[in-house]
């Protein structure tokens, strides 16, 4: 198993202090408590010596054969209790001082809430992991609205199409929240579709469409919201049902999977959605 040396590498005969980080998983949180800890003492005479992915038993007694030597004492951040005790017993034996950073928190933890742990190792880096990407499908989201940019179409895991008023926007922010990267395009008969559409995969496709009666109620309602006369254009139910042809033609000649919003909540939708792109646990 090859070592991560976050510092200076060891060399045989020195008389300076070092500290082995070990892990099941990359070991970056085990290394910061022991940087910190450090950081208290003479500066440059401490150093620390990361061991990731040991999760196995000759993983964790090559990584005491390297922590093995006068000066060091060995910090590890284990999920398997039968790992954690084969790390105690190849210490003891080869005299190396041990400071388990999890296991007495997972056992506090289980006896005060009566949980049993899910023993997984790197679920925390998994779900720093998941945080990031959905912060970032989150920005794409509202980087690529409304088709602002038809350069993100091609980035997109899905795009959406369909007239005004179709949750769009809101159906991209919910895949968002699951990490997946949503663009969307409205659908305007007297507007050219961008050429880049045609470029994405008709897989990564998928059009909105709705009652024509249900569509007039919400986009009446908004008018109102607005401040604007409900009997306007944008409201008349002849130019919806226009509007829905039109957009009923383009998911034809894109050859995409069609959604029927009406009476749906946005999630029931978004759910829909993932289920087409087999996403389903987003």
């Amino acid at each position: 198993m090859s070592a991560i040396a976050s510092g200076e590498t060891r060399q045989p005969g020195e008389s300076r202090f070092t500290i082995f980080v070990v892990s099941d998983s990359l070991g970056e949180t085990a290394e910061v408590v022991a940087r910190a800890a450090a950081s208290q003492f003479a500066h440059g005479r401490i150093r620390i010596h990361r061991i990731p992915h040991a999760d196995s038993p000759e993983a964790v007694r090559s990584a005491v054969r390297q922590a093995s030597g006068d000066h060091s004492i060995l910090l590890y951040t284990i999920i398997s209790p039968e790992l954690r005790r084969l790390m105690v017993q190849e210490a003891k034996n080869a005299g190396i001082p041990t400071v388990d950073l999890l296991g007495p928190v997972l056992t506090l933890i289980q006896r005060v809430t009566g949980l049993e742990p899910r023993l997984q190792a790197g679920l925390l880096h998994r779900l720093d992991q998941e945080y990031f990407q959905r912060v970032e499908a989150m920005e794409f989201a509202v980087k690529y609205d409304d088709g602002r940019d038809p350069r993100g179409f091609k980035l997109a895991d899905v795009v959406l199409l369909g007239v005004s008023r179709t949750s769009k926007t809101p159906v991209c922010m919910v895949l968002a929240n699951h990490r997946i990267k949503a663009a969307n395009l409205p659908l305007v008969p007297e507007v050219e579709l961008p050429r880049e559409i045609f470029e994405v995969p008709r897989s990564r496709l998928i059009g909105l469409t709705i009652n024509p009666e249900q569509l007039q109620e919400i986009r009446r309602e908004r008018l109102r919201a607005i401040g604007l006369d409900p009997s306007a254009p944008y409201g008349d139910l002849e130019r919806i049902v226009e509007e829905l042809e039109y957009a009923q033609q383009v998911f034809h000649r894109l050859g995409c999977r069609v959604v029927d919003v009406s009476n749906r909540a946005v999630e029931e939708t978004a759910s829909r959605v993932m289920q087409m792109l087999g996403k389903e646990d987003g």
